[in-house]
């Protein structure tokens, strides 16, 4: 017996029973949301309350992502995904494409350096912070190094080996593998478009082609679910009977969602980090040009000084 901890629906899936309101037991991550927008909402009003002012659409992004992740782990669909391999993929890119992007353009680790007091017992909060950021282990994680291997792991690594069927049978093993694919989007998208100097950053350049070697590899998870003639994961290859729906019919849907799912996702954060680039660029391009001109006026007054001192 699942007991109440994993507990399938008895109705089969439809719009109005995947958003109904049926949190686990013990809702880890939609508590998660829950706190991380609560902080940020009073470290806003912290920062309004000291004059300083922070953009809506940073406020609007992250809020946005925490509602989310609450929504996508929270509601009706945590349940179905136990048992409809859809539904899951579904969970699955929620987590690791759609979320992590809202939340680090929010920049949450400016907002807290900003809006934390910086004397007293509170300054050790931003001196953690710091010190994290600027940690070996940090620029371990954040590198192509790890974030590729990661990539590669969350989606051929788990479902293509018996890994998914050993772990996923049990809440936790569930929620586990919600909070891996929630990690590993966070650390492939900070490098990217998060604000502020972290540590080992590569140039634009070099950003660039992480986005284009990462970005592709769930279209290819993709097709090769579409393509399967059998159940390639036995978590999903018995749906209750109850619910009329074809575990094969199932996987293709699902590979249709790895497939489809995160190309508009992929193309606004590619246009966004095209956008970012072209300003940097722009910005690069003014400050060689302000120091072009006053070293050609240092360089003219220079040789005026040496004209004027040669003997007549």
């Amino acid at each position: 017996m699942m007991g109440d901890w994993m507990r399938l629906p008895t109705a089969p899936p439809s719009l109005g029973t995947l958003l109904a309101w049926d949190p686990p037991p013990l809702p880890v991550l939609p508590l998660t949301a829950a706190v991380l927008a609560a902080w940020y909402c009073w470290a806003r009003w912290r920062l309004h309350r000291c004059g300083r002012r922070w953009p809506t659409v940073r406020t609007v992004a992250f809020l946005t992502g925490c509602a989310l992740l609450g929504i996508t782990t929270g509601l009706g669909m945590e349940r179905y995904g136990f048992a409809l391999f859809s539904v899951w993929m579904f969970q699955h890119l929620t987590l690791s494409m759609a979320v992590p992007p809202l939340l680090v353009l929010g920049a949450p680790g400016l907002m807290l350096l900003r809006s934390t007091p910086h004397h007293g017992p509170a300054r050790v909060i931003p001196a953690a912070a710091l010190a994290a950021l600027r940690s070996r282990g940090a620029r371990w994680l954040l590198s192509p190094g790890v974030t590729i291997p990661l990539f590669l792991v969350s989606y051929y690594g788990i479902y293509l080996s018996p890994l998914f069927d050993a772990v996923a049978g049990t809440w936790l093993g569930h929620t586990g593998l919600e909070v891996f694919f929630l990690g590993t989007g966070l650390l492939f998208i900070v490098p990217i478009l998060s604000v502020g100097p972290l540590p080992g950053r590569p140039g634009y350049l070099g950003r660039f082609f992480d986005l284009f070697v990462e970005m592709p590899l769930h279209v290819f998870f993709g097709v090769i679910l579409m393509m399967a003639s059998v159940p390639l994961v036995a978590t999903f290859a018995a749906p209750p009977p109850d619910w009329g729906i074809d575990p094969l019919d199932d996987q293709q849907w699902a590979g249709a969602l790895a497939w489809s799912y995160g190309e508009p996702i992929a193309l606004a954060v590619v246009v966004l980090f095209a956008m970012r680039w072209y300003r940097h660029e722009r910005r690069t391009a003014a400050v060689r040009e302000r120091h072009g001109a006053v070293q050609a006026e240092q360089d003219l007054a220079a040789y005026n000084t040496y004209l004027r001192s040669l003997p007549r």
